[in-house]
């Protein structure tokens, strides 16, 4: 089978293989397609039978023009950007990479949440740039330094990521609550249920790692923001939508909430006129959350799998079955 592979450059700008998938098919890699809908989408297509893609859209006019396509292979979970639902009613699977990324998300989360609380780039830079050569005293600090054993964290989403997140606060000595559509026993043994109201009430620390859906898109926004405690710190490597972005800011500057770590934004690359980037308190990545080498393997290797899968006759990780 032909295989295309649209937008390559984020999972492999180089340092891992495409043999995995390569040696499943005749496989054309493009470093880049268009991330939004286009005509080169289709004719970069053409008529291959495997679509692999990460952030490049698949919609109905790209199915309907490439009557060849059998597969859709996201380089990912999620699948926003394609239409799944005209997919199936054309009886093209997607097939996603589920969890790939549990460690390096989780890992993340806390990499925000330290650097929130004791801004080691910072005073690292400030060093470098002669303060501390200079200063009178012996030492010194130019934001408040937060110790986080015995404060609480609340944890949105507690699926496989959310639940890596909580083991790695639990060692550092913080209390866990989370909120979840679909409480589990594994869930119970790391930290206590709550409503998202009793959850915004007591925590300290709220992190965000549940899926986008329409019904908490900007979940945190000016109503939510006012049940929680006054200086809580927020954490979010999930999806920027979650997010009303002008409210959080507005909550940044005001100090109501002290600080937010940021992976993601609603538009990505960021806009220049996103609020979030005037905003005090607010450290934002590049959504770089699942891009370690190790991640990324997995990814590579999960989505050979899939495809094999596909080939076999017994498709796995379909989620528009």
């Amino acid at each position: 089978m032909k295989i295309v592979v649209l937008d390559g450059y984020n999972e492999n700008p180089g340092d891992i293989s495409w043999e995995p998938i390569a040696k499943l098919g005749e496989l054309t890699v493009y470093d880049r397609t268009s991330y939004v809908e286009s005509p080169i989408i289709a004719e970069r297509i053409g008529d291959a039978e495997i679509v692999v893609m990460n952030k490049t859209p698949i919609s109905k006019q790209t199915i309907d023009s490439c009557n060849n396509i059998k597969l859709i292979a996201v380089l990912a979970t999620g699948y926003n950007v394609i239409d799944y639902n005209y997919a199936k009613q054309k009886g093209i699977p997607v097939v996603n990479v589920p969890s790939y990324g549990t460690a390096s998300v989780s890992q993340f989360s806390i990499a925000l949440l330290l650097e929130l609380c004791c801004r080691v780039g910072h005073h690292s830079d400030t060093v470098r740039q002669g303060k501390w050569t200079n200063n009178i005293e012996w030492c010194y600090w130019d934001y408040p330094l937060t110790e986080l054993d015995g404060k609480t964290m609340g944890i949105i989403g507690f699926g496989r990521i959310g639940q890596a997140e909580a083991r790695i606060a639990k060692a550092m000595g913080m209390s866990i609550i989370a909120y979840d559509l679909y409480p589990n026993d594994s869930g119970r043994a790391i930290g206590e249920y709550v409503s998202l109201d009793e959850l915004y009430k007591r925590a300290d620390v709220i992190t965000l790692h549940c899926n986008l859906t329409p019904e908490n898109t900007r979940l945190i926004n000016k109503q939510s923001i006012a049940k929680m405690k006054d200086g809580v710190i927020l954490i979010n490597n999930a999806r920027g939508q979650l997010l009303d972005e002008a409210d959080v800011a507005d909550a940044l500057n005001s100090g109501k909430i002290a600080g937010a770590g940021l992976d993601v934004v609603s538009t990505e690359p960021i806009r220049a006129d996103n609020p979030l980037l005037r905003a005090k308190n607010c450290i934002i990545t590049p959504h770089i959350s699942w891009a370690p080498v190790e991640s990324r393997q997995r990814i590579m290797e999960q989505t050979a799998r899939n495809i094999k899968a596909f080939m076999d006759g017994e498709p796995i990780n379909v989620i528009n079955k």
